[in-house]
């Protein structure tokens, strides 16, 4: 899994995140995010890194 910086341009990602869930509901912006969750797990593929992202957000600070 790796665990350094490996965006291309992070801002511009957040900012079109950001914009993705703009005028959405909680459970429109809930659906979104778990829609693009799948769609990024997909890119990964691999089960054993999923299994390793898994965890490590599970262990972050709230």
């Amino acid at each position: 899994m790796n665990t350094t910086l490996n965006f291309q341009d992070a801002d511009a990602f957040y900012e079109q995140l950001l914009d993705a869930h703009a005028g959405l509901g909680r459970e429109d912006a809930e659906l979104l995010n778990a829609r693009l969750i799948l769609l990024l797990a997909n890119q990964i593929g691999d089960a054993q890194v999923l299994q390793e992202c898994i965890a490590a957000a599970q262990r972050l600070p709230r």
